[in-house]
């Protein structure tokens, strides 16, 4: 699940305010019987996980004691996942899920955190709990049970309202005096300040006025790893991104885009460490290929067997077919979870966050990034540029589907400097945007209509799967035809001068 939460500061006399007055009409405050909750925190010697906003605990009393949070990009809003255990090792799923943050480093208590918790519940008309405020008194204990500090803080989660009602009970609490601000888990603050040094990796962390070349690399790198590890215990989730994308995809684009970053900086960076992370991305980018290409293939089955109703697709059909791939999928995901607990992509992790931490960069790397970026990306552009013109309505798809590979290499390396190559570097990366969507959907429908002739030619003797395969592959290539249609003129736009002008 994900939590969503505020927290303010407050002093040992703050008083509540009344919280009737953010109540719905009809709705009501209800007061939570006051409860002691008793939370023994895990984490490595150097406090891996505290640095980087994630907590593993075990909490006495609850149903589901054992419990990880992992962060998202919106300060306040973490991922939950609770499983049942007892107390001493964490449930090995929970520590599968800090695998990136941990790195192979052991996990053993670090702090336990006594709370007095006073809740109340923001009720709708209809009695559903909207939000809930509660009021903690903490006190963070030694390994002796010993007092080493105590605080008083508020948290306001969001429940089945809206955002807004949040907004409008932190007005009331900091109309009474609390101090919201800055979102500082209780473990972190009972950890002291160690547990507040920066992360492993090092995260982006924006660019000069003037940066060097090097510095624009560093950055994308760093920004790289980072999109490439915070996915890691999604993908061991199976959790859903967003609303129509998926872990596994989110963390195969990461792959690609850091391989074709280095690629783009290559001559900036020391070629050995390059070397060996575009490698190593590579094999988990095709592990990685296989769960989705069977992810796509499952969600266009559906699409595409409904897209004509006067001409319907077996229904028995369609179901043995998301049957076949259902099958392929779960394998996929089970070598998947294989990858991820191998010594070889712990390998990996490691070296992705010493590369954020101290990339090795070459005496070049420090020219200014106005003169020296857009050289680097002249050279996918006019490889993508000789390969496009050269595309024939009734060419092979390997021809399209390689012009779409180089489309992808170009338009990563004009976003990777867009920061500093300016206003024409976007408008080009947004075209190269559209000409790299038109050709993944001619390889998507591509590649799905050889999958359903495929699938359909191990059962033979299945008329109504023979039906199906044929009108689903005739769609298909109904999809690569007007693929191709529409491509000459994406592409003029792309090549006009003025997106191209920044480029030698």
């Amino acid at each position: 699940m994900v939590e969503e939460e505020r927290k303010y500061a407050v002093t040992d006399d703050f008083v509540l305010p009344d919280l009737s007055t953010v109540a719905p009409t009809g709705g009501e405050v209800r007061e939570v019987p006051v409860v002691t909750l008793v939370a023994t925190y895990v984490d490595t010697a150097d406090l891996r996980l505290a640095r980087a906003g994630v907590s593993l605990r075990h909490r006495e009393g609850d149903p589901l004691p054992w419990t990880v949070k992992l962060p998202t990009a919106a300060q306040g809003v973490r991922h939950e996942i609770s499983r049942p255990g007892p107390p001493g090792e964490p449930p090995a799923e929970l520590s599968g899920l800090v695998t990136v943050y941990a790195r192979g480093a052991g996990l053993a208590p670090v702090a336990v955190v006594r709370t007095v918790r006073h809740a109340y519940e923001v009720c709708g008309r209809d009695g559903a709990v909207l939000a809930e405020l509660v009021d903690d008194r903490v006190t963070v204990l030694d390994a002796a049970g010993r007092t080493t500090d105590a605080f008083r803080e508020l948290e306001v989660e969001r429940k089945a309202g809206d955002r807004s009602l949040l907004d409008e009970v932190g007005a009331a609490l900091e109309g009474a005096g609390a101090r919201g601000g800055a979102f500082v888990p209780k473990h972190v603050r009972a950890l002291g300040p160690r547990a507040q040094e920066p992360a492993d990796p090092v995260a982006p962390a924006g660019l000069p006025a003037k940066p060097s070349a090097g510095e624009v690399a560093v950055e994308a790198i760093r920004d790289g790893v980072a999109r490439v590890l915070t996915h890691d215990p999604l993908v061991r989730l199976r959790a859903p991104v967003g609303d129509d994308d998926t872990a596994v995809h989110r963390m195969r684009v990461g792959c690609r885009r850091l391989r074709s970053d280095l690629r783009t900086f290559r001559r900036l960076l020391e070629p050995e460490q390059a070397r060996a992370l575009r490698a190593e991305l590579r094999w988990l980018g095709e592990v990685l290929g296989a769960a989705r290409d069977a992810e796509v293939l499952r969600a266009r089955l559906r699409r595409t067997a409904s897209a004509d109703p006067t001409c319907p697709v077996p229904p028995d059909a369609v179901e043995a077919l998301d049957a076949a791939l259902t099958v392929r999928q779960e394998a996929a995901l089970a070598a998947v979870d294989t990858a991820l607990r191998s010594p070889r992509y712990l390998a990996l992790v490691d070296a992705l966050v010493l590369a954020a931490r101290a990339p090795r960069l070459r005496a070049r790397a420090a020219r200014p990034a106005r003169r020296a970026l857009p050289k680097l990306v002249a050279k996918p552009w006019r490889t993508l540029a000789e390969q496009a013109p050269e595309l024939t309505p009734d060419g092979p798809d390997d021809e399209w589907h390689a012009v779409r590979k180089a489309a992808k290499q170009a338009r990563y390396a004009v976003k990777a400097v867009t920061p500093v190559a300016g206003p024409d570097a976007r408008r080009l990366g947004r075209a190269l945007a559209r000409v790299q969507d038109l050709l993944g959907e001619h390889q998507d429908a591509a590649v799905a209509g050889r999958t359903w002739v495929a699938l359909a030619a191990e059962h033979p003797d299945d008329h109504d799967l023979a039906v199906a395969a044929g009108r689903l592959l005739e769609r298909e290539r109904a999809t690569v035809r007007r693929s191709r249609a529409e491509f000459p003129a994406a592409w003029r736009r792309a090549g006009r001068g003025r997106r191209t002008r920044w480029l030698p």
